[in-house]
């Protein structure tokens, strides 16, 4: 939050239109509906699929657009170059968030971008000891997000940068082997009756699949299930496996999974939940290093108890 908030204020002033995708984290939606506001800086939200939104969209005094992808939880994968167009016609800057992807899986500046923005709580440090959050564009953007973190406080701990620096150098190997791991999961649970839905964009039925063939070097190690029983299936599950932590966050060593009506999305009644494509039964997993064989077969045994 604290890398999302310096990176927007380095490019905006008060008076400034921002224009968001509408598919963003909760944390930054509030970031933006309600404490922008008070800074006098205006927000939109627009779909992010519907290219058209984004011109339409802009006002003489937009400054910025801002996109996450892939999307939490659905793992919508947002094609950046027609937007990065608009806002190089426009001389708006781009700002995008890709921490599900990683830099090794999705490099937005190579595609347009200007600024990105990591929580570097998940996948750089990748072991689950560190909140943190990482920002990167231009020498004078970064200047400028460094002056306003003097005055707004968010500079990391020496042990908490320490910590940070110790996971990127193993990311490369961490993320390759999540890649690999997450595919053979969701290709596993794609097969299963007891699964009404799998969101992985390595998958041919995943809604953006070509748009991430083309974009990603590779598919993630974040999994969306929807479990057929809704939320009371979706509790005896959880009660049942063994090796996934019942827990928030991503992108650590351990596998973890966690419930977007009861985190995420847990300010939305069930009903808008399920207009988002979220239904009660929806399972998010980060998968982590464990065996894919271990895994799957402890995913099987839980459903085998449904």
């Amino acid at each position: 939050m604290g890398a999302v908030a310096l990176a927007h204020l380095a490019v905006l002033r008060p008076g400034d239109h921002l224009v968001s995708s509408e598919w963003i984290y909760g944390g930054v939606h509030r970031l933006f509906s309600q404490e922008f506001g008070r800074l006098g800086i205006d927000v939109a939200f627009v779909n992010p699929l519907e290219s058209r939104t984004w011109k339409r969209g802009l006002k003489k005094n937009t400054r910025a657009i801002f996109i996450e992808t892939p999307t939490n939880p659905l793992l919508r994968v947002i094609d950046l170059e027609p937007v990065a167009a608009v806002c190089k016609a426009e001389g708006l800057a781009l700002l995008v968030d890709s921490t599900f992807a990683t830099p090794l899986n999705l490099r937005p500046l190579e595609q347009g971008a200007d600024v990105v923005i990591h929580s570097a709580t998940k996948y750089l440090n990748g072991h689950s000891d560190v909140i943190a959050g990482a920002v990167a564009g231009t020498e004078s953007v970064i200047e400028e997000v460094r002056k306003l973190m003097q005055v707004w406080g968010q500079a990391l701990d020496p042990m908490a940068a320490w910590l940070i620096d110790r996971g990127m150098k193993t990311l490369a190997v961490r993320v390759e082997r999540q890649n690999a791991t997450a595919l053979a999961v969701a290709q596993w649970c794609s097969r299963q009756p007891q699964f009404a839905a799998v969101h992985y964009p390595g998958l041919p039925s995943h809604l953006d699949h070509e748009v991430a063939k083309r974009t990603l070097n590779g598919f993630g190690g974040m999994l969306g299930v929807e479990l057929k029983g809704g939320a009371r299936a979706a509790e005896r599950f959880l009660r049942a496996i063994t090796i996934a932590a019942h827990a928030p966050s991503l992108g650590g060593v351990e596998t973890l999974v966690s419930e977007p009506r009861l985190t995420s999305h847990a300010m939305l009644a069930p009903e808008a939940r399920a207009r988002a494509g979220i239904p009660d039964g929806f399972l998010r997993f980060s998968i982590g290093l464990e065996d894919a064989d271990d895994i799957i077969a402890d995913l099987a045994q839980a459903l085998a108890q449904l």
